[in-house]
């Protein structure tokens, strides 16, 4: 018996992200490049993001089937029985027998024979019970944070604190967004193009609708947009609109000298870019050589110039002599706020790596703000929700900068609006940096932060503040 592709290749992904560390999505993207029909290759993202997504959920549903726990078994016979599992319980689209057989057959092909009985003997077990209610079959010690957790397949620990922090029904909500697929936008990069573009994407078979936030965004799905016209002549990049928004609040004029220290991928150096205009000077710059390439190709796809690419670590102090009047700093971060898109960040990330994140955070912001000129703006964001990474990075920072203050929301309302759609409230994605615990020195509590909520806002979690220098000091 053969296996289908969707299935193989999903394999394929799971092993590897289990092995190296990889991330899905760069697999997928990579594996899926044309090879496979439309139809197999969105099954094959379902099924890799979905066990990925409900993995804890599944080993504990495997567990009562099992001699001993799924994370003792080798790797090839745990992710088959999670694949399998994961279309018994999720996906009744696929046959019982199919998604059981191929389980085997997979473990087969990945040299241990020993285990096909085993994994067929479960799951045929676990489609017996597949109509049962999941709660049903949780085992009667689980109960409060446990329960939630393994309910909603997240670690206890980032449960326990999201519940401190949001409630319980923000945090239900959160755990659901996080276990549903994540919108997937595009940044249209001409102002005059979204519905041509629009409709070109739609002759390729995609569906399209506006974004929530931005004019120029949009909302696809039904394919692949990054096997389009649109996408190979670089009229669009693929954006979460919460990540589109960051570059705007900088409010980068024609002319302006501008820094994107953490630029790649480049999504938001292009759109830097392309509001400096002609002339400007931008430096865009990564850590990281095989980010920069990635970032190259990102630009001579979009068709953007103008930009210098540097590798430096702005974790120690930058090496330019002059200043800049805009600086983007997009801080690597844990990157909880993208846990729909990104499943695998979930099992990796533990408490002790938030302070290790906020160490480099703070450096790579004090190293940033020597580099700003007077007057200038500075953005920092993340796309985290934890206040290690955000709130507390920004006060420890600043309170030894008395010349530094945070932008106040009507000014970052306004570096906005020219981009919003007729009716989107920017008073959702902006609040008074006075409501945040710790800001009550003058110069933070005036000012604004901006933050987005998977449920709320439909997008990614992001948390951005602007920074401003004082002109005379």
């Amino acid at each position: 018996m053969g296996i289908l592709p969707a299935r193989a290749i999903a394999l394929e992904v799971l092993v590897r992200v289990e092995r190296e560390a990889a991330f899905a999505a760069d697999l997928l993207h990579t594996l899926l490049r044309g090879t496979v029909r439309r139809e197999e290759a969105a099954l094959a993202t379902e099924l890799v993001l979905g066990v990925l997504r409900w993995q804890r959920l599944l080993d504990v549903l495997l567990a009562r089937h099992l001699p001993r726990p799924p994370e003792s078994l080798d790797d090839p016979v745990r992710l088959a029985l999670r694949l399998g599992a994961y279309q018994l319980r999720f996906l009744n689209r696929i046959p019982a027998h199919a998604a059981v057989n191929e389980s085997v057959e997979w473990v087969k092909r990945a040299g241990v024979r020993s285990a096909a009985g085993l994994v067929n003997a479960v799951l045929r077990r676990m489609a017996q019970e597949a109509d049962r209610p999941v709660e049903t079959l949780l085992p009667a010690s689980l109960s409060g944070i446990e329960r939630l957790a393994v309910l909603h397949s997240h670690p206890s620990w980032l449960v326990q604190r999201w519940r401190a922090a949001f409630g319980e029904a923000r945090t239900v909500a959160l755990l659901e967004a996080n276990n549903a697929a994540a919108p997937l936008a595009c940044a249209v990069h001409e102002p005059s193009q979204p519905e041509l573009v629009a409709q070109a994407l739609r002759q390729e078979g995609l569906t399209v609708a506006p974004g929530r936030w931005l004019q120029r965004a949009l909302l696809l799905g039904g394919g692949s947009p990054t096997q389009t016209a649109p996408f190979r002549t670089g009229q669009i990049s693929m954006q979460d609109e919460a990540s589109q928004m960051i570059p705007l609040l900088l409010a980068v004029e024609p002319g302006a000298i501008v820094l994107d220290l953490c630029a790649a991928p480049g999504g938001k150096t292009v759109t830097l870019a392309r509001a400096a205009g002609p002339g400007a000077f931008l430096v865009a710059a990564d850590r990281h050589a095989h980010r920069l390439r990635v970032l190259r190709q990102q630009l001579a796809r979009t068709g953007t110039t103008g930009v210098a690419l540097v590798l430096v670590d702005g974790t120690t102090p930058l090496p330019w002599s002059r200043q800049f009047s805009r600086i983007l700093l997009d801080a690597p971060c844990s990157g909880t706020g993208t846990l729909a898109r990104n499943p695998e960040i979930r099992w990796r990330l533990r408490v002790q790596d938030l302070q290790e994140l906020h160490a480099r955070q703070v450096a790579l912001l004090r190293n940033a703000l020597a580099a700003l000129a007077p007057g200038g703006r500075l953005v920092y964001s993340t796309c985290s929700l934890e206040p290690e990474e955000n709130e507390q990075v920004v006060a420890e920072v600043l309170a030894a900068v008395p010349h530094a203050r945070l932008v106040e929301p009507v000014r970052m309302v306004a570096a906005l609006a020219p981009h919003l759609r007729a009716g989107a409230r920017p008073e959702m994605l902006l609040a008074p940096a006075a409501e945040v615990p710790g800001w009550s020195a003058a110069h933070l509590a005036a000012g604004g932060v901006f933050r987005t909520f998977p449920p709320e806002h439909g997008t990614d979690g992001f948390f951005a503040v602007a920074i401003e220098l004082d002109a005379l000091h």
